[in-house]
């Protein structure tokens, strides 16, 4: 194997008002032909800053030292016509949101073609071909059809298909993908891993895989690179890593991630405080559905789409129910409901006493008091015009609870300390919180009005394994706490099978599966459910390796 790259002694500086900030410390590592490297670490642990270095992205507020040489070409210090002259041929970059690495007035085929004309190897027909026959390559259905398609006419999945076959079309030496499958769902996820894994082989293509997901590690790297706080704290094969870490931070990080088949014991040790403490009660669910349907209406004379297909299931006072599904399952459209957001149209559902079926907002605006929201991000929930005591105090407002914020800041300041951020913190703006601290204060606002039901829409999805690890500790101390009845709505099955007591697995609007964590995670009935846990990775590459093919076996019998 030959060597791609090689980063000697590399130290990044940003200045700022504040001073100097030191990103990446003496960082040195190396990527051979063929080889998957993974970077680990925390947000701001420097993983996507040394990345971005090889590609000369950085800001011109960063300072550079040392030296990263890239087929015999040391990148630092390049001119931008040079920098240009290697991206794409050299190295190109997976960048981990495809929504915003595609610009949305052109069509996919025109932005792969772009990389080709830019270096000037094809005429417009030639590039047009090859962009075709990479869309295919990259596992995109009727290529010669989609080339023409517009970047929002593709799914998630097919997105970030698509950037990776931007980041192909050259045939680079070395693709950075920086958190490639962050937002996807566990099914999609495993078919991008399995693409990365045929770049590798079919291309030979070296691979730099941003991430802080363990269980993708696992799967895909051939060796890892811990980082924390700007260095390099520990690196060895993934084999080694994960059977023996040696570091104090890469044991915290793998003690952190959340597996299956621990929900069992949580959910016996609830019950059990509840029986304890006598507050379990036969009082009547706080939802109860019943065939319910929710359809959306078509446009322009098509018919209309059915997202919730004749779904039945109930919530007890004090319960946690876990909602698995992909995309488009139905799962938030669900939550939607029984928030009074989304409108149902067949079938019944009771929320709080209330049926939903044909209810006026008028009637049900008091009833909303009642229900708490934890957004999936909480940065585009909060207003940023708004300081974290406002808006942790806003639902108080709108409901009349307080005459205005000042009013309701000392109860602002006792759910901020509840959920273990400083009071201090509420003079802060969202901005300049981080993702934990900010869903931390999301939680905080939704129990500013004392719920009976909390309705929480993929929480934790986008935040590091360690921070997602005190969040969801946190959820399950505040419920302990507060008794409310919670919906959790995630993809991520080893999170729910953490808090819930029961599961339901939807799947293209049904309800296929429902029960205890051990019932459905443990021994699942239907051929969904399999396909689910099988497709999520875990951090062990063993074990990986044979659930890979486990799922293999799966697809083949579908």
């Amino acid at each position: 194997m030959s060597r791609v790259v090689d980063i000697e002694n590399l130290e990044v500086t940003f200045a700022t008002d504040g001073g100097n900030v030191v990103a990446v410390d003496d960082v040195t590592l190396s990527v051979d032909s063929g080889e998957v490297l993974a970077i680990v670490g925390e947000s701001g642990s420097g993983k996507t800053v040394t990345a971005k270095t090889i590609l000369g992205l950085l800001p011109e507020t960063a300072t550079t030292r040392g030296a990263i040489v890239l087929n015999g070409t040391d990148v630092i210090g390049l001119s931008p016509e040079k920098l240009r002259a290697i991206r794409g041929v050299d190295v190109a970059m997976v960048f981990q949101e495809p929504s915003t690495a595609l610009n949305p007035v052109f069509t996919v085929g025109w932005q792969i073609a772009e990389g080709l004309r830019a270096h000037g190897r094809l005429s417009r027909g030639a590039a047009r071909a090859k962009a075709i026959d990479i869309l295919g390559r990259v596992g995109i259905p009727e290529p010669e059809k989609r080339v023409d398609y517009y970047p929002h006419q593709f799914s998630g999945g097919q997105k970030q298909r698509v950037v990776i076959a931007m980041a192909l079309v050259l045939e680079p030496e070395l693709i950075v993908a920086d958190e490639p499958t962050t937002a996807l769902d566990v099914t999609v996820q495993a078919e991008i891993l399995d693409l990365l894994r045929r770049c590798r082989d079919e291309f030979g293509a070296a691979i730099i895989l941003i991430t802080h997901n363990m269980g993708v590690v696992a799967d895909l790297a051939d060796r890892v690179a811990v980082m924390f706080d700007g260095k390099v704290v520990e690196e060895a094969t993934a084999e080694a890593l994960f059977s023996k870490p040696q570091h104090p931070y890469t044991q915290r990080l793998l003690a952190a991630v959340p597996r299956i088949g621990t929900g069992g014991a949580r959910a016996a040790a609830r019950v059990a405080d509840r029986v304890a403490s006598g507050t379990t009660n036969t009082a009547a669910p706080v939802v109860v559905a019943r065939d319910l349907v929710i359809e959306y209406p078509g446009r322009f004379g098509r018919s209309g789409f059915r997202a919730v297909d004749s779904v039945n299931f109930s919530i007890s006072p004090g319960e946690v129910l876990g909602l698995v599904g992909e995309s488009g399952s139905g799962k938030t459209t669900i939550g939607r409901a029984i928030g009074g957001l989304t409108k149902i149209t067949g079938g019944s559902l009771r929320v709080l006493g209330h049926e939903m079926l044909g209810i006026r907002e008028r009637s049900f605006k008091p009833v909303r008091s009642d229900i708490g929201f934890v957004f999936q991000d909480p940065a585009s929930s909060f207003n940023p015009l708004l300081t974290i005591a406002e808006c942790v105090a806003e639902p108080l407002i709108v409901h009349g609870r307080a005459r205005d914020a000042a009013s309701a800041r000392p109860r602002a300041d006792e759910l901020l300390e509840a959920v273990q951020l400083p009071r201090a913190y509420g003079d802060r703006y969202p901005h300049e919180l981080s993702g934990g601290q900010r869903q931390r204060a999301s939680l905080a606002r939704s129990l500013a009005l004392e719920p009976s039901l909390l309705i929480a829409d993929e929480p934790t999805s986008a935040l590091d394994v360690s921070v997602q690890a005190r969040v969801l500790e946190l959820f399950a101390e505040l419920q302990k706490q507060f008794g409310f009845a919670a919906l959790f709505i995630s993809h991520d099955l080893a999170v729910v099978d953490m808090l819930s007591d029961r599961i339901a697995v939807l799947w293209q609007g049904r309800l296929v599966e429902e029960g205890t964590g051990d019932e459905v995670l443990g021994a699942p009935k239907h051929p969904y459910t399999q396909r689910l846990l099988a497709s999520l990775p875990v951090p062990d590459p063993v074990e990986q390796a044979q659930r890979r093919e486990q799922l293999r076996l799966l697809r083949q019998n579908d």
